[in-house]
């Protein structure tokens, strides 16, 4: 069984989260307090009156931009450990994705999505 060293090593990494998570749940500190109960905002103080703002799109075509660019770099990874093997024609399509990606992010740099105001 060729797998086995990988199982052992994924049981050892699952019982030692395991075993820290009762450890802390055993011997932590259960005072609560109204700080540790509210939400946590990146650093920033929450605001009582604000639960019904809604945030700008601003925030979620980032997020969009970054899964876009993200997803980019895990599909040229396995293109660059198979370059030799794919040769000319698996050049030109990389390069043809990569045209494709600049394409749209000439697009969204002009539309002024990356400005942040």
């Amino acid at each position: 069984m060729p797998y086995l060293p990988l199982l052992i090593t994924f049981l050892i990494a699952g019982v030692i989260t395991l075993l820290f998570l009762f450890l802390s749940i055993f011997f932590g500190p259960k005072r609560e307090t109204d700080v540790k109960v509210e939400p946590f905002e990146c650093g920033m103080v929450p605001f009582k009156e604000d639960k019904g703002r809604k945030y700008p799109i601003k925030f979620y075509l980032v997020a969009l931009l970054f899964l876009v660019f993200d997803i980019e770099i895990a599909f040229m990874f396995p293109w660059a450990v198979t370059f030799k093997t794919l040769g000319y024609v698996g050049f030109i399509e990389m390069i043809s994705f990569i045209v494709v990606l600049l394409v749209g992010l000439i697009y969204t740099w002009k539309t002024g999505a990356l400005e942040w105001e």
